[in-house]
C-alpha cells in the first residue's frame, strides 16, 4: 500500500465562549467553502490537547482550557483524502480572534449552536451531534 493512501489523524475543537462557538469559512482544496472550528493534523508524540492547543493558537490567536473529548470520526467524505478525526470540546480562555491564515481561512465568527452557518466541515456537524445527544463514534 502507498503510505499517502493511509489515513491521516486530525483534531479539531467546539470552542465554547457565551453560549457560542467558533466558526471560520475554511479556503482551499479540501472542503473549501464550509464552516469549521480549528484544527489540523496530530504531530508525532503530541497528545490530542496540545495539538488542538497549538492548532487554536496557530489558526485564531486564541487560547483555550477546559479541552475534553467529543467524538471520534472515520471522515471519507472528502475521498481521496480519508481522515480519523478526533473531535474535542473546550471553552474559550483569552484573546480575540485573529485570521492568522488568510491561505486556509477566510474569517472567524462566533455562531449559537442553534443558528449556524451552512454549509458545515462534515466532521462539525459529528462534533454538534455529539455535543447535543453524548453520539461519540461516526463513520462516514
Amino acid at each position: 500500500m502507498n503510505p499517502e493512501q493511509r489515513p491521516k489523524v486530525g483534531v479539531g475543537v467546539l470552542i465554547f465562549k457565551d453560549k457560542k462557538i467558533l466558526l471560520g469559512k475554511r479556503k482551499g482544496a479540501h472542503a473549501a467553502n464550509v464552516y469549521a472550528g480549528p484544527g489540523g493534523h496530530l504531530e508525532h508524540l503530541e497528545s490530542f490537547v496540545d495539538c488542538i492547543k497549538r492548532e487554536t493558537r496557530e489558526e485564531a490567536g486564541i487560547e483555550i482550557k477546559n479541552v475534553r473529548f467529543s467524538c471520534l470520526s472515520n471522515l471519507k467524505t472528502y475521498a481521496p483524502k480519508h481522515y480519523v478525526d478526533i473531535g474535542m470540546v473546550a471553552e474559550w480562555e483569552s484573546g480575540e480572534p485573529q485570521l492568522l491564515e488568510p491561505d486556509k481561512c477566510e474569517s472567524w465568527d462566533w455562531y449559537d449552536i442553534d443558528a449556524l452557518p451552512s454549509p458545515l466541515f462534515e466532521v462539525v456537524e459529528n462534533y454538534i451531534e455529539a455535543y447535543k445527544t453524548g453520539r461519540n463514534f461516526f463513520d462516514v
